[in-house]
């Protein structure tokens, strides 16, 4: 499980290091940043994916992505007492870092402005220092793995070793080591960051490929577009919980049931019934929040739970009466995975605080620069940031 997350320099996070359990709800107004976390965490997660420079270009790039506020936030700035100001011109020398810990294991990376080269890619971000860890809080005696200045280096009891002397450096660790011998954990991170799953606002338009009949096969976890929900629900069916399945149904329908046939071609229909109706409807039928209900369902019953799963505002399109039996599934899914939600629904967070395992972190913006409520230096997990 994922204990401490923590960003730099990357929009309005300046400085955020927030804790996390195992079922966490990030609230707040507009404006706070909670898109920022979101889009944070997606970019960490392409680390392992081997798109994470792609994903900051199609952000706009550094310049774009950079914190734009001061660097050093005084007191006086706070109260009024100082004009806010900062070093600005040249990004020289900034870097945009984003990093995590769990109980085992730590991660970070570092991005920044690549030398001035004779390239059409001279915009592109340049990994400029990555590091693995062992335990919670990076030291200079835990580091395991360590990349910098092209070379990337791998701990051989108390001394470092060359692992590779000149790496890319527009890819990260994970695409350019990870032997089971020489760097272990480096294929033991990988593996679980490519797990962590995230939903993000379903396309139900009249055009859209969840609507269609999809050609089925087993799919243990919904597509993160929901392309494969006909496939899925029949899954969750066949190896999964299908009364947990028919209850969230219940729930939220009275009445109301699925079931999902194949046809000649070998495309999966789903049909769903409800109480009143002659004949079953088609995916192309159901309204919108019918259909992300049924697309969360299929989601949060995954026969096999992701280490981590991260929805961003869930509610969409969904009536108020369906929200407490989203909460229940979101709950329910947190007994097997750690659960991220974004979420401005009072009625959706109402749902899920009745766990006592729920946390809540409200944000809050203070010129500019996102922070937690409540949350001090001193409740701030133990962080340092290895470069």
């Amino acid at each position: 499980m994922i204990k401490t997350l923590a960003f730099s320099n990357y929009r309005s996070l300046g400085k955020v290091v927030m804790p996390l359990g195992q079922l966490n709800i990030i609230t707040g107004a507009n404006g706070t940043g909670k898109s920022n976390l979101y889009r944070a965490l997606r970019l960490l997660a392409e680390t392992a994916q081997g798109g994470v420079i792609g994903s900051l270009a199609r952000d706009g790039g550094l310049q774009s992505a950079f914190w734009a506020g001061s660097r050093q936030l005084t007191k006086e700035m706070y109260e009024g007492q100082a004009p806010i100001q900062g070093r600005s011109g040249s990004s020289t020398g900034k870097r945009l870092r984003l990093g995590f810990s769990c109980e085992d294991f730590g991660y970070a990376i570092a991005f920044g402005v690549p030398p001035a080269l004779n390239s059409l890619f001279d915009l592109d971000p340049e990994i400029k220092h990555e590091c693995i860890w062992a335990g919670e809080s990076y030291r200079p005696n835990t580091g395991l793995v360590d990349r910098q200045s092209g070379v990337i280096r791998v701990r051989d009891k108390r001394s470092w070793q060359v692992l590779i002397p000149h790496c890319n450096p527009f890819e990260t660790i994970y695409n350019q080591a990870g032997d089971p011998t020489s760097s272990p954990e480096v294929m033991a991170l990988r593996h679980r960051i490519r797990s962590w799953r995230f939903y993000d606002q379903f396309r139900t338009d009249a055009d859209s490929p969840i609507r269609q009949p999809q050609l089925g096969t087993r799919t243990v976890a919904l597509h993160h577009d929901g392309r494969d929900l006909a496939a899925a629900l029949q899954t969750i069916i066949e190896i999964g919980d299908a009364q947990a399945l028919n209850d969230a149904i219940a729930d939220a329908f009275p009445g109301s049931s699925i079931a999902i046939e194949a046809g000649e071609d070998g495309r999966f229909h789903l049909k769903f019934s409800q109480h009143g109706l002659l004949r079953p409807l088609s995916a192309a039928e159901l309204s919108d929040g019918t259909l992300r209900y049924l697309l969360w369902v299929a989601a949060l019953l995954t026969p096999r739970p992701p280490l981590l799963m991260v929805l961003n505002e869930p509610e969409t399109s969904l009536h108020q009466d369906l929200l407490p039996a989203l909460g229940q599934l979101i709950v329910k899914a947190s007994a097997e995975t750690q659960v991220w939600v974004v979420s401005h629904s009072t009625r959706l967070i109402a749902a899920i605080e009745k766990s006592r395992h729920a946390r809540t972190l409200g944000l809050i913006k203070r010129l500019g620069a996102t922070e937690i409520e409540g949350l001090g230096i001193l409740d701030e997990p133990s962080w340092n940031w290895p470069d």
